[in-house]
């Protein structure tokens, strides 16, 4: 084994799980890295999210031969060498919607290469053919979130590769956990504690200060965040770990940035998995040294009797063309191009004709880019024909008689799909088949849970004692408190957390639910839960609607809410001077417009 660490309570060596790939487009030369920067055991890769799942769709219509993660074939072809050489299991969900599909084609490339690892795969996720039977309206993909047994059970035949579909993102790290510890269904809390672990390590450098909100408290201290190194997560007997990195590699692993992404695309204090549900309320973090920070304490509880499924589909397609409207009159300029354009599409309208001007950034300016605005107009439609090619050489043909200066971006295009539309249903875990294809071809079907507990919002905690009086200043939220957020299906979540115990009183006293509307009044109207998480000193608002439709498809600049808790550290309101840094200048931040948050954060380690 890589991890020589002998676990305290048991001879059993400790696991080492590294992780080489958060989504599908993660670091090309992660797994190289993983393999080489230094020991690790087993090797996970998670590629898919929901957006992701509706690409591998898009992919599957072109060729049915498709619909897995083609990246991981080239990470392959790189590393099977050393895979093979420091006998490091590799555990993937790059399968997507075919895994089948992606574990021939890695025999073949093995087989070309001269390596002969043995492979197995999990499916049975895939409920696209039964999707009447069960209720489901015409999606593109549905795939249940499957749990780690299956993996388990490959890991068990020997398999040195366990390629899977859809199953949970922290699957693939409690997968080896069950096989290597031997924990069976009712070990719940060991279940837990490596399912938070994995929760933490499966977006790679998000665990060691990648989208770390509080980036500068991590440059003030001298890590290198330009390229942050990926985790690695050493589980013992118990379920509980220490979340690391490889030595040298840059990033940091701090209570904080583990803490950032324990609060991330989360619903509340328990979180469900098809295995076991986790109390993130009983998660305790340790700093144990430099980028080490221990992970225990975790309860778990019986899963939900269902079994989530991840639904997408695509709402038609979508073209744009951008009029550039140069110096005097262009709001004039724009709107006769509207008039123009309009009436050249009266024939074949398309369902949904949007016009968006952005004036110039001054029309007298002494650069042409600073005197010239834009007219957008985007056009949507079930039928690709009528916001195709033809939609852009409409705009074309006013080339000659529209406004003055009339000139476009780009030639015309054809029409490319819309945005997906992410949803969620539920069905009986037992009416699912997870199947494990162990190496030797032998289907072994892995039962579902025979103890279930319908899952039940955890009662609200008492509050810590309220904060301290004083003085206030107007600043960011940013300077106070650290916060990340992000999508699930027409959903999103926003985590946010204190360094101290201070700034946790504050949190919990303050940042209410009507607070936050005030702050985001995106949210006005919309449900909104808040669930505090005392040991992190964290808080959760769920935020019930606000990407609807769905991922990818909502109109604006974050369809899946990635910047929304950077949004929220911008707000400016009244914060207890106690809270604030000291600039080093003496001057107060947030005095004006310009202050920079990044540049006055405190520098406080976080240990709940």
């Amino acid at each position: 084994m890589a991890g020589v660490t002998l676990d305290s309570m048991t001879d059993t060596p400790s696991l080492w799980i590294g992780n080489a790939s958060g989504f599908y487009g993660d670091r090309l030369g992660a797994v190289h890295e993983m393999l080489t920067e230094g020991p690790v055991d087993v090797l996970t890769g998670d590629y898919l999210a929901e957006l992701t799942m509706a690409i591998l769709g898009r992919d599957q219509l072109a060729d049915p031969s498709r619909g897995y993660a083609r990246t991981f074939l080239r990470q392959m072809r790189d590393s099977l060498g050393l895979i093979a050489e420091r006998r490091v299991k590799v555990v993937t969900n790059a399968g997507g919607l075919n895994p089948q599909g992606l574990a021939d084609r890695l025999t073949e490339l093995a087989e070309s290469l001269g390596f002969e690892p043995r492979i197995a795969y999990v499916t049975g996720d895939d409920l696209l053919h039964r999707a009447e039977e069960l209720g489901l309206d015409g999606p593109l993909t549905a795939n249940a979130y499957l749990g780690a047994f299956g993996i388990a059970a490959c890991l068990d035949a020997g398999a040195d590769i366990v390629v899977t579909g859809r199953v949970t993102d922290a699957s693939l790290t409690v997968g080896p956990a069950i096989s290597h510890f031997g924990w069976t269904r009712e070990d719940l809390d060991a279940l837990a504690g490596a399912t938070a672990a994995g929760h933490v390590i499966e977006c790679g450098a998000q665990a060691t200060g990648g989208n770390y909100a509080l980036a500068d408290d991590l440059l003030r201290e001298g890590h290198d965040l330009d390229r942050p190194g990926f985790p690695l997560a050493e589980l013992r007997a118990d379920g509980s770990a220490v979340i690391t990195k490889h030595p040298g590699t840059g990033g940091a692993v701090t209570t904080g940035t583990v803490t950032a992404q324990l609060v991330y695309e989360i619903a509340g204090a328990r979180y469900p998995g098809p295995d076991v549900t986790t109390r993130l309320d009983t998660v305790r973090l340790d700093r144990e040294g430099p980028d080490r920070v221990r992970l225990s304490g975790v309860r778990g509880e019986a899963p939900p009797p269902d079994l989530k499924v991840g639904l997408t589909g695509l709402t038609g397609f979508r073209n744009e063309v951008d009029l550039l409207i140069t110096g005097l009159d262009a709001r004039d300029k724009a709107a006769r191009a509207e008039r123009q354009l309009r009436a050249a599409l009266s024939r074949r309208r398309p369902e949904d004709l949007g016009f968006e001007f952005v004036p110039a950034a001054d029309p007298h300016g002494d650069t042409q880019e600073a005197a010239t605005a834009r007219l957008r107009v985007t056009a949507r439609d079930h039928d690709p024909a009528v916001v195709g090619r033809a939609f852009g050489a409409a705009a074309v043909e006013l080339a000659l008689s529209g406004y003055a200066g009339f000139h476009l971006t780009a030639p015309p295009r054809d029409a490319r799909p819309d945005g997906v539309v992410a949803s969620h249903a539920f069905v009986p875990a037992a009416e699912v088949e997870h199947t494990a294809i162990l190496p030797d071809g032998e289907r072994l079907v892995i039962p579902p849970p025979r103890t279930t507990r319908v899952l039940e919002e955890v009662p609200e905690p008492p509050l810590p004692p309220p904060p301290p009086g004083g003085p206030q200043r107007r600043a960011p939220l940013g300077l106070v408190l650290g916060a990340r957020s992000g999508d699930k299906g027409a959903d999103a979540n926003l985590g946010v957390w204190a360094r101290d115990d201070d700034g946790w009183r504050w949190l919990a006293h303050r940042l209410t639910v009507d607070l936050l509307r005030e702050l985001l009044p995106e949210t006005a109207g919309l449900r909104v839960t808040r669930h505090l998480l005392p040991r992190l000193r964290a808080a959760n608002f769920w935020i019930e609607g606000l990407l609807a439709p769905g991922t990818a498809r909502r109109e604006g600049p974050d369809p899946q809410a990635k910047g929304l808790g950077e949004w929220l550290r911008a707000r400016v309101l009244p914060l207890p001077v106690s809270l604030l840094p000291v600039p080093a200048s003496g001057a107060a931040p947030g005095d004006t417009p310009s202050a920079d948050p990044a540049a006055t954060s405190a520098v406080r380690e976080a240990r709940p």
